[in-house]
């Protein structure tokens, strides 16, 4: 729901500043505009560029996950399907949230027909590593240097879900993917 744009910007800001406080540069990663943000989830929701999936506590939102459609990752034949972001408010990190809604995600993505997750992660977010490997991703051997205030190294991980041969999801944290700020 356009709704709660307000709640998910909050909190996609909230994990933003506090994950990548060491990684990217200040002006980076406090540079957020609280009404930039929330105005860009308002129209993804509206227009349907994302699904949205929020995570809840006591009726505040603690997180969420975003389902996006029409990448295509490195030479993968097939439907590709993707994860945009996950983002928790940080007083939720490590409590099983996350994984809660990584899971439904890779189930819906799954169900759709697809057979691996890809994405790409800041090297040095030491925190997004290690969940992703918990869920069972693998780094894969590919990196890439990006311009964000300062060069940032992300490397690539895959994970295989089983579906439809040939087939794959993507995930690009949306904020270089997409240029959200």
């Amino acid at each position: 729901m356009p709704d709660d744009a307000p709640a998910i910007a909050k909190v996609h800001i909230a994990s933003w500043r506090t994950a990548y406080k060491d990684i990217l540069p200040e002006a980076r990663s406090n540079g957020l505009d609280p009404v930039r943000v929330t105005e860009s989830f308002r129209k993804s929701i509206s227009f349907g560029a994302e699904d949205i999936y929020i995570g809840e506590n006591n009726g505040h939102v603690a997180g969420f996950i975003s389902l996006i459609g029409g990448h295509h990752d490195h030479g993968d034949k097939g439907t590709v399907t993707g994860i945009c972001t996950i983002y928790l408010a940080p007083e939720y990190w490590r409590k099983g949230m996350g994984r809660l809604l990584y899971r439904e995600g890779e189930t819906f993505l799954a169900s759709a027909g697809c057979t691996a997750v890809t994405f790409w992660v800041f090297a040095e977010n030491v925190r997004a590593r290690r969940f992703y490997e918990a869920m069972g991703f693998t780094v894969d051997g590919e990196a890439v240097v990006l311009n964000m205030g300062a060069s940032v190294k992300a490397v690539h991980y895959r994970k295989d879900v089983g579906r439809k041969p040939g087939d794959s999801i993507f995930i690009m944290p949306s904020d270089y993917a997409t240029g959200r700020q």
